[in-house]
């Protein structure tokens, strides 16, 4: 079969090659794809939200499963088009893709179906939302309604701060996403995220990963787009995913599915672990960036079987579990190497060197989540977060000391990256 995906970042890289490597699987192609991406099977130079283009490709080259990669596309209804043009696609409706759209569509859902969460607001005007921080304590969490590229969050720790920033985030801080604002309660805890393969009605849970978002060392500095990841996080126990499963995933797909919105792909799970139990952050409608890259690498399965089955339904969920057989996984993390500036500007354009080598050592697989080749034919960086240095290891402390091996042996001056991946197992 062939399949197509969409998408150009480190997450779809990750999936083109775990896919590729299928017995099932004749050609993989991608678009837009990347130059990575490109030695894994043909690229097209058609943008992800560019949805007539997407449309059109689809038709010329029929592929047998279309996997979408990013949350733009579904939010605007990619998948909604393609499944009507007949095509089996892995990725939720333009409805069901809200739950990450919308901040505000999300938590009304939490709420509706019972599924634990802050204590939240939603609000377009300043007044409203200087009324509900009123109500709560130091820190507050502020988040821009729409898509903000992992960039609309804010913990203010001080009420000067956040005042400050309800009056940017409702005067365009993000432009159209943050014209609605959604504000919670702080939830203290540590954070971790779950992923779920499922056709509406049938689920494969996928081990648990936990990401950092912050751009320092520490857990310091603005929120990213995530600047590593690694999995399984010990702090989700066997008891803890099945109490997530009973009180998050089993509600939220039985809600959705009988509101007239069945979820169909992977969800997203963002937790906190509070006293109280787990509760959910936020839930997006797609794998995460970079935990994809640590799943993808840590699995010995094919993931084909599921991704289709997901995309066609039809199954019980007995015949479903079987597609991804449970098994001890091994350590896995990935650490992101990101270009000066990020993510407020980035600077592009520096030269890369010596990432094929890197490759090499044992355990390793580098991922690329921006990168470009110049005139000369160089490997470039042309975004924000370029690399996922990406490293299996018998525990988790071998898994890191491969990872910053070949960061290390990766030429490029100007990168930057954490050095701290994975600080909170260790």
């Amino acid at each position: 079969m062939n399949i197509l995906v969409i998408g150009s970042g480190g997450r779809e890289h990750a999936l083109a090659w775990k896919i590729a490597q299928s017995p099932f699987v004749d050609t993989v192609w991608s678009a837009p794809g990347s130059v990575a991406m490109d030695q894994i099977g043909p690229c097209f130079d058609v943008k992800p939200d560019d949805i007539d283009g997407m449309e059109r490709l689809a038709l010329q080259l029929e592929p047998d499963l279309i996997v979408i990669g990013p949350e733009a596309p579904l939010a605007l209804g990619l998948a909604d088009l393609l499944r009507a043009r007949g095509f089996d696609v892995f990725g939720p409706s333009a409805e069901a893709a809200k739950l990450e759209a919308s901040k505000g569509y999300s938590k009304d859902r939490m709420a509706k179906y019972g599924v634990p969460t802050a204590r939240y607001g939603r609000f377009t005007g300043a007044g409203e939302a200087k009324a509900f921080l009123d109500t709560l304590d130091a820190p507050y969490v502020l988040k821009a309604d729409g898509l903000a590229g992992g960039k609309g969050v804010v913990i203010a720790a001080t009420r000067e701060e956040a005042d400050a920033e309800v009056a940017e985030m409702l005067s365009g801080k993000f432009g159209d996403a943050s014209a609605e604002l959604v504000i919670e309660e702080f939830m203290e805890g540590e954070e971790a995220s779950v992923f779920v393969i499922t056709d509406g009605t049938n689920i494969l849970t996928l081990p648990a990963a936990q990401d950092h978002k912050r751009i320092g060392d520490g857990d310091t500095g603005p929120n990213t787009g995530g600047m590593g990841a690694y999995a399984p996080a010990p702090v989700m126990t066997p008891e803890l995913m099945a109490e997530v499963e009973e009180r998050v995933t089993r509600p939220m797909l039985d809600g959705m599915a009988e509101d007239g919105a069945p979820y169909r792909g992977v969800l997203y799970i963002g937790l906190m672990i509070t006293p109280e139990g787990p509760k959910v952050v936020e839930f997006n409608c797609r794998f995460g960036d970079p935990e994809c890259q640590v799943l993808m690498m840590q699995m010995s399965a094919d993931i084909v079987p599921a991704l289709l089955a997901a995309s066609t339904g039809g199954m019980s969920q007995s015949e479903f579990s079987r597609l991804l057989p449970v098994e001890t996984p091994r350590p896995c993390v990935t650490v992101v190497m990101a270009s000066p500036g990020y993510p407020a500007k980035a600077e592009t354009g520096s030269v890369i060197r010596n990432v094929k080598a890197a490759s090499e050592h044992e355990g390793v697989m580098i991922f690329h989540a921006g990168t470009g080749v110049n005139a000369d034919g160089e490997l470039i960086a042309t975004g924000g977060r370029v690399l996922n240095v990406t490293a299996v290891g018998d525990t988790l402390k071998d898994a890191v000391e491969r990872a910053y091996g070949a960061v290390d042996a990766i030429d490029w001056p100007e990168g930057v990256c954490r050095r701290d991946i994975a600080w909170r197992a260790l």
